[in-house]
């Protein structure tokens, strides 16, 4: 018998790190239905990200061989039993516009999840997808702040949207999943029809079997996940992106700006206004 293997995959800006939040605690109380792997410090989790936005940047074949092979050690880590298994890693989609000059919508991922569930099933796993969206017209411009802020991107907001005018809709991309990996394997859940914020994963949960009565007895989450930075801070990160600083350096001061962001408070320019 093959054991479900749930591969949420975010994308990006979905709310993944408030539903990966609600996953960790809630595991151990549904210990005996689900497994959950999440992005922790530490875990193979945050090579597989890595390793996915590389592949989706250049999908050259030792690259591809990098990306099964990090999924492989996440498998690996994975106890025998019955249940469920869910892998949350919003990077497992790929780079996301604005990220290594990526400006479409995650044209490598049928074909990096085709890889990762032929391992899975290799393996006597059951793989299925979850893709999590969000309305274009306010994911578009929070995708542009956290290019700003974690991947250097140094363009304004009208910039960017103009980079991706051309950008399909989300059907596209399910479209895509499905013609590679088979309709019945892919989910979609809009954020907006997430049903209580305090309890972000429950469609997920829901999607993994586990009961209604024991998502509701869970307690809510406290919280909520990365915070958009304020206008003036974004600001101050995108012209520092400009510069031909260090990576290192540059990722301290956008730490640094995070940290201090009641330090920004003159007034924003009238371009890339959020």
């Amino acid at each position: 018998m093959t054991r479900p293997l749930i591969l949420h995959v975010g994308v990006q800006k979905t709310g993944t790190t408030s539903m990966q939040r609600f996953l960790r605690r809630s595991a151990p109380g549904l210990s005996d239905l689900i497994v959950v792997r999440t992005p922790e410090e530490g875990t193979p989790m945050r090579p597989l990200g890595r390793a996915a936005v590389a592949c989706s940047l250049n999908d050259e074949k030792d690259r591809r061989a990098a990306l099964v092979h990090a999924f492989g050690d996440v498998l690996d880590t994975v106890p025998d039993g019955p249940q469920t298994v869910i892998l949350s890693h919003e990077n497992m989609a790929g780079a996301m516009p604005g990220n290594g000059g990526e400006t479409r919508l995650y044209p490598a991922l049928p074909m990096m999840l085709d890889l990762l569930m032929d391992e899975a099933s290799a393996r006597d796993f059951q793989p299925q997808v979850v893709v999590c969206t969000r309305k274009m017209a306010t994911w578009l411009p929070s995708v542009w702040a956290q290019a700003v802020r974690t991947d250097g991107y140094a363009r304004t907001l009208d910039e960017f949207l103009a980079e991706t005018a051309g950008l399909p809709g989300w059907g596209d991309l399910i479209r895509r999943l499905s013609a590679t990996l088979g309709g019945g394997r892919v989910t979609r859940l809009r954020m907006e029809d997430e049903p209580d914020a305090d309890r972000p994963g429950r469609r997920l949960l829901d999607r993994a079997g586990v009961p209604s009565d024991r998502i509701d007895a869970l307690p809510p989450l406290e919280g909520r996940g990365m915070e958009r930075l304020t206008p003036n801070a974004t600001e101050f990160l995108r012209r520092l992106n400009g510069l031909s600083l260090n990576p290192h350096a540059r990722d301290r001061v956008a730490d640094l700006v995070a940290r201090s962001q009641p330090l920004f408070t003159a007034p924003s320019p009238s371009e890339g206004t959020l």
